[in-house]
């Protein structure tokens, strides 16, 4: 298959929320609790929620910098790209990068909506994020119909809650919501609690699928505080075997066996060790752990639950046979540091050298539309001959790709040692520091 001709599907982007979200979905009682976005004293813009300051708007959107600006930058939406937080500049961005549809994890809420969770007021935190839902739904990603794949955050403090707005969002045409790694690090019940049994249930009759993204509750912490960064970085992903393993060895799928989980951002090339793993735990110990997978194999559960992605993944791809080719997809993480944008297709193109095209539809667009029930995304834009990277990219030849050079993370030139994992946490403690802003 010739680049021109792929159709891209990425499950995992991300949105820079604009400042004006809740304007037209907060109801009028609650308009004065809303979340806003405010100017510091130094210039930074960050989101002001029950008398807290949540900083770095846009963190790591770093979209169109050249890496050596990388950085806990930006911190203003002056300082990003407007694809980030703009609809129809997503749009013109996404063109640019020949990708097709997009499914957009947020930003200032974390990936599952941890600041609704640690919110005083429960209340005010309910029709807030359900606020959240209805713009990301009704108007980010209705903006375009078929460029995008709704995900939905959830009320993770309250399981009734949870089922209720699963079914609210599912009757939208929302198949995926996000969910944390582990619901146990938030003092919540674990997945073993049969107290999920409802959420499950409402997930499976509306088919909507858990987005489980890396990062969204754990964080690998660094071997020593002088270890390199990427020490943290490279380790992030185990997040998902432990939870691939920790839903495999479970209950869950026995008592509702159309749940499925996307796992985002976690990267395929550990997936055959991985299963090859399981399945020798299993025949090894299973007559006195007594978890009997019957004539199956933990591996097989796997395969049948979860959809994997890769950004740049050379080795997966070769061992996708050994993974399942059915259960990998593809995602570009745009506009975080990890993102290919905007040469996403001659980046994959390198790794599908040699795949049959059978397998490069499914790994490129094929399994995420169908694990997320949007079949109907390529018709809504007139069909496949609009959806493919040289269709898209001949509307998109007037995007400006300078590249962004706003001074970001890059140090001053006397201070050219390496950064350390300390560095970065002493970073993001003054980052995240809500008091150190409204000093400034």
């Amino acid at each position: 298959m010739k680049l021109e001709e792929l159709v891209l599907v990425s499950v995992d982007d991300h949105v820079v929320e604009p400042p004006d979200m809740f304007d037209r979905h907060v109801p009028a009682a609650y308009r004065n609790h809303a979340p806003r976005v405010i100017r510091t004293a130094k210039g930074d813009d960050v989101w002001s929620f029950e008398g807290q300051l949540r900083p770095n708007v846009g963190l790591n959107a770093v979209a169109g910098r050249p890496p050596e600006e990388y950085g806990f930058e930006p911190t203003s939406f002056t300082q990003m790209r407007k694809g980030c937080y703009d609809i129809h500049e997503r749009i013109r961005d996404m063109n640019v990068n020949g990708l097709f549809s997009s499914m957009c994890f947020g930003s200032f809420p974390s990936f599952c909506g941890l600041l609704w969770v640690r919110a005083k007021d429960k209340k005010i935190a309910h029709v807030m994020l359900q606020a959240y839902n209805d713009w990301h739904v009704d108007e980010w990603c209705a903006a375009y119909p078929g460029r995008f794949l709704p995900l939905a955050q959830l009320p993770l403090w309250d399981i009734e809650l949870m089922t209720a707005e699963v079914r609210r969002v599912g009757k939208k045409g929302c198949h995926a919501v996000a969910f944390p790694e582990n619901p146990a690090m938030l003092n919540l019940p674990s997945i073993h609690d049969r107290a999920w049994d409802p959420f499950w249930e409402a997930c499976v009759d509306e088919r909507v699928v858990l987005a489980i993204h890396i990062g969204s509750v754990w964080q690998p912490s660094p071997p020593s505080p002088q270890s390199a960064p990427e020490t943290m970085m490279a380790g992030v992903p185990v997040a998902s075997l432990h939870t691939a393993a920790d839903f495999v060895f479970s209950e869950v799928f026995r008592r509702h066996p159309d749940l499925r989980i996307a796992l985002s951002e976690g990267g395929i090339g550990w997936i055959p060790y991985f299963l090859e793993r399981i399945d020798y735990l299993n025949e090894r110990h299973a007559r006195w752990t007594r978890w009997d997978f019957g004539s199956e194999r933990p591996s097989d559960v796997f395969r049948r639950h979860f959809l994997t992605c890769f950004i740049d993944d050379a080795t997966g791809i070769r061992e996708r046979a050994a993974i399942g080719v059915d259960t990998i997809s593809w995602e570009c993480d745009y506009p975080h540091s990890d993102s290919t944008w905007p040469s996403a297709p001659e980046r994959l193109m390198k790794s599908l050298a040699g795949v049959p095209d059978a397998d490069v539809a499914k790994i490129t667009h094929g399994n995420a539309l169908r694990f997320f029930h949007a079949e109907d995304a390529l018709a809504k834009v007139g069909g496949r001959a609009n959806a493919t990277v040289g269709a898209l990219r001949a509307q998109a030849r007037d995007v400006d790709l300078t590249p962004l050079r706003s001074g970001g993370g890059k140090p001053p030139a006397e201070d050219l040692r390496p950064v350390t994992a300390g560095d970065v946490l002493r970073q993001l403690a003054t980052a995240l520091d809500g008091n150190a802003l409204r000093a400034g």
